[in-house]
């Protein structure tokens, strides 16, 4: 194989929220072609044996063959480093020519990507499903390309269920009630809050959703501190976390990766997870349910859907050999081969139909019914990422036994719309 794949990686989280380990790199020799294309990409792998590594060394082998004047070159960093070394790279002025991360508005801002139109074949770009390539859209034009996506579901251990004689919550109170039980049986994390700076954005959200709120009014603009959201962390403070549900660690100092782990050890009844969960719980031994998310009244009207993203540069060139890759790239093969190998979520019409269809993608189906329905993160703002950080940084003081929701979510909400003006 001539293209190089290279992995840089330590512990990582992504946008998905997915961890991984990883050591070691190793570079692929190659031969000289007319045209190098570089990518970098984020690692979905949990250590060596699945890095991502090797799914971008398959592809690219597999498209160097048929395109000998072609060469990729793909640089593969944990997804604690990945947007960092895109950042540092587009500062210096070499930025690769696709890079697959976290978030793309702010590059599509500054001028920096192609178009999603002046890349891609017709057919593959109407492939994408409507709502991810609408979050993709800046000013109504898309320059992000959904790459994987995700959504969450109510992860209980049935075996804890049993022995307390418990049903699956539907409703926010139901769910109380299975956590005062647990917790009456010495469960360790009768529901686990992870609202630790990690991944706070996440479980923040679902649960806003679940009170028949969210970031954004249906205007798309902030409104963090309404209403609903503050009375979804006041009821969050004052019947979870005040009532000792949430387990030893404060929810601000909880990570959803330790969450997980905590689970799989099979000392949490409940939390929000996304697919990859069903693998760590398996290699563990837990026996795990999945239910829609339990709202204030009922079943949630609207899951969270995560989605990272690939997005193309402009500066090099080779706008066409860019866009004939990517082709390639989101054929429902290559859509389909990634989202099985980590669980994830296919991002295109024709790799979710064919998943839907199929008997060894049962297990991932519920997620799949949720994503049409899901509501992304604002990640069209170029506001975002600095609003993100600041959910992550604050909103665990929010829940916490004598905390203000309404003073929280007023100081992100004020943040909120000083970013967004001076974006």
């Amino acid at each position: 194989m001539r293209g190089r794949v290279r992995t840089r990686t330590i512990a990582t989280v992504s946008a998905l929220g997915l961890a991984a380990v990883l050591s070691g790199c190793g570079v692929g020799g190659g031969d000289s072609s007319d045209v190098t294309l570089t990518l970098v990409a984020a690692d979905y792998g949990n250590g060596a044996a699945d890095s991502s590594k090797k799914y971008w060394a398959d592809l690219v082998e597999r498209y160097e063959s048929d395109h000998p004047d072609v060469d990729i070159d793909v640089s593969v960093y944990s997804w604690n480093d990945v947007d960092r070394k895109v950042k540092e790279m587009v500062d210096a002025g070499t930025p690769p020519d696709m890079a697959q991360i976290g978030a793309y508005a702010d590059y599509a801002s500054q001028g920096l990507l192609h178009r999603v139109g002046d890349l891609l074949s017709i057919p593959v770009q109407a492939d994408f499903l409507s709502q991810l390539s609408e979050a993709g859209e800046v000013n109504s034009v898309q320059y992000g390309m959904p790459f994987a996506a995700s959504t969450r579901l109510l992860f209980y251990n049935k075996s804890l269920f049993a022995e307390a004689g418990l049903t699956p919550p539907e409703t926010w109170d139901e769910l109380v009630e299975c956590a005062e039980a647990l917790e009456a049986d010495g469960v360790k994390f009768p529901y686990a809050l992870p609202l630790g700076p990690e991944e706070a954005q996440a479980e923040t959200l679902q649960w806003l959703l679940s009170g028949d709120g969210g970031y954004t009014d249906i205007g798309g603009t902030y409104a963090i501190d309404s209403t609903e959201n503050v009375e979804t962390l006041s009821w969050l403070r004052d019947e979870l976390v005040g009532k000792g549900l949430t387990g030893p660690v404060a929810p601000g100092e909880l990570d959803r990766a330790e969450a997980f782990e905590a689970f799989a050890a099979g000392d949490v009844g409940m939390l929000n997870g996304h697919p990859s969960l069903m693998e760590m719980a398996r290699k563990k031994g837990v026996k795990y349910g999945m239910v829609p998310i339990p709202g204030a009244e009922g079943e949630t009207p609207s899951a969270l859907g995560v989605a990272d993203w690939m997005m193309a540069f402009e500066k090099n060139g080779h706008r066409d050999e860019i866009g004939d890759f990517l082709d390639f790239v989101y054929s429902e093969e290559n859509v389909l081969d990634f989202s099985r190998e980590y669980d994830l979520l296919p991002v295109t019409n024709s790799a979710s139909r064919a998943m839907a269809a199929s008997g060894q993608d049962k297990e991932i189906k519920p997620f799949l019914d949720q994503l049409p329905l899901s509501e992304q993160y604002p990640v069209g703002k170029t506001s975002w990422a600095a609003v993100n950080a600041e959910i992550k940084r604050k909103i665990g003081k929010a829940v916490e036994p004598g905390g203000s929701p309404a003073g929280v979510l007023g100081e992100l909400q004020a943040a909120a719309v000083r970013a967004d003006s001076a974006g």
